[in-house]
């Protein structure tokens, strides 16, 4: 081999190494940019968070605020959660354990349900919650597809919520008002099996309902402003 040659050899093999590094470094960051996205580990911040630390909150393993911040904290819920559930216990909370929190990526409920079904469920969680607490305004979420699922309701959630009288937000105006974003978040966790009632079919204000037979309903539990009940 000539110098000439050697030097082109040289040059080609300082372009491989320099196009692995690029091609690894890629790699690396869409890594990075995929824990950002699904916010499921220590030092991670956003929605997803925020759902996962309210979820844990309502089965009293998280007990401090709701930040969104995945902090030790959070981590040692996470822990004590995979420990109950049979999980592995690496404080990660990945796709198996967001499954069993309920709170698994997707919004079509494993192909049941579809995203004109989301959009929907969101809206009338709006409509009807707006300015519960967020577990409250899953929780109403979980009663329209309780109903789905009911034989004594219709079984699409268009059919629970079109239903004649069902929801007042359909006569108040309320259900044509902009959607919150903590109603998108809360339809895509009851969708995925977040159901804070444990089966309620029915909830109302107690302040404001004037249906005697709605409060003659046994009532389960109470989220905020509004009581569930079968």
């Amino acid at each position: 081999m000539n110098a000439k040659e050697r030097t082109v050899w040289v040059f080609q093999v300082l372009i491989i190494f320099i196009l692995s590094l690029l091609i690894i470094a890629f790699i690396k960051s869409g890594d990075n940019q995929s824990s950002v996205e699904t916010l499921s580990r220590f030092g991670s911040k956003g929605s997803e968070v925020t759902q996962i630390q309210t979820k844990l909150k309502s089965l009293g393993l998280y007990t401090i605020t709701v930040d969104g911040i995945y902090g030790t904290k959070t981590r040692g819920a996470v822990l004590a959660f995979q420990r109950q559930k049979g999980l592995t216990a690496d404080g990660i909370a990945g796709s198996a354990t967001l499954r069993a929190l309920g709170l698994s990526s997707g919004a079509s409920g494993g192909g049941k349900y579809s995203q004109s079904d989301y959009a929907l469920l969101a809206r009338i969680i709006s409509a009807e919650a707006r300015g519960e607490p967020y577990t409250g305004q899953v929780a109403v979420g979980a009663v329209v597809l309780n109903r789905v699922q009911s034989p004594t309701f219709p079984n699409t959630i268009a059919g629970v919520i079109y239903q004649p009288g069902a929801f007042t937000a359909l006569t108040d105006g309320q259900f044509n008002q902009p959607v919150a974003a903590s109603a998108n978040r809360a339809a895509q966790a009851a969708i995925n099996g977040w159901d804070p009632t444990n089966g309620a079919i029915y909830y109302y204000n107690p302040v404001t309902a004037t249906s005697s037979w709605i409060r003659s309903r046994p009532i389960m539990l109470r989220i905020g402003k509004h009581v569930f009940c079968k």
